[in-house]
């Protein structure tokens, strides 16, 4: 099986030009099959509050009504995605920006309303790794934004952790896929107030005695179990860690095996 690489990308880099250069031209020069998987959520919470949008968020996941959808559509699937595909083409990697409606890549349901309604957010259930292929055997690096849709004409608010797993699973059934999650930190950290404190390598065992000793808490644990998920349907390979993953002198990230 050939190799494939899906990146996704955090806010934070999303946020400051000179981190979002340095890791296009990174990506830009990374061999072999890749795809590019981005949110944009502090762009979309600035530029809502510009138009009198209110963010509404709740343990961190962003409620997302009629008017919120259409901030997110805009700036997710317009000025994020289309910049970051222009600047990947000005590296001569031939991009073409994407949100799960397009080729009817990935379809969501929109999420059952329980405790809370989060509104237009879609949870994944399908993803076209055919289509997607078609794309990457013809030479295209497809860049996707945290956008998918139901089927039925409606666009849905879909976490980018998320979309990058399920079409790692996916592109696992043509490609040997590795993930890679890269934000501002060097990895998963076994002292969060030591930035230098990565855990090299992780796997079922080490995970959950890391979960005993209280090491991994809180938001990370969801991230952590998504990583284990995609592995048990097909990835090779999950990595966490900064910018840095991708030059061949740094060793220093966190590499997710079973």
């Amino acid at each position: 099986m050939e190799k494939l690489s899906i990146i996704k990308i955090g806010g934070n880099i999303i946020e400051d030009e000179t981190s979002l250069n340095t890791f296009l031209q990174l990506f830009s020069n990374l061999e072999g099959h890749k795809i590019l998987v981005h949110g944009g959520g502090k762009r979309a919470t600035h530029i809502a509050s510009k138009l009198g949008v209110e963010s509404k968020m709740i343990n961190g996941r962003r409620i997302t009504d009629a008017e919120t959808l259409e901030v997110i559509t805009m700036v997710y699937g317009g000025l994020v995605n289309k910049n970051v595909v222009a600047k990947l083409q000005a590296l001569n990697t031939d991009a073409i920006g994407l949100t799960g409606a397009d080729i009817n890549s990935i379809k969501s349901d929109k999420r059952p309303v329980k405790e809370i309604d989060f509104g237009f957010v879609g949870d994944v259930k399908k993803v076209a790794e055919k289509s997607i292929d078609k794309l990457i055997k013809a030479d295209f690096t497809p860049v996707f934004c945290a956008i998918t849709h139901d089927g039925n004409g409606q666009l849905l608010n879909t976490n980018a952790d998320t979309i990058a797993s399920t079409i790692a699973v996916a592109m696992s059934k043509i490609y040997d896929t590795s993930i890679y999650y890269c934000f501002e930190l060097n990895g998963v950290l076994q002292d969060f107030n030591d930035k230098t404190s990565v855990i090299q390598q992780i796997n079922t065992q080490i995970y959950k005695k890391l979960l005993e000793n209280n090491i991994i808490t809180d938001g990370m644990i969801p991230k952590i179990d998504n990583c284990f998920n995609a592995l048990n349907n097909g990835v090779q390979k999950v990595h966490i860690g900064n910018t840095a993953m991708f030059t061949k002198e740094n060793t220093n990230f966190t590499t997710i095996t079973l």
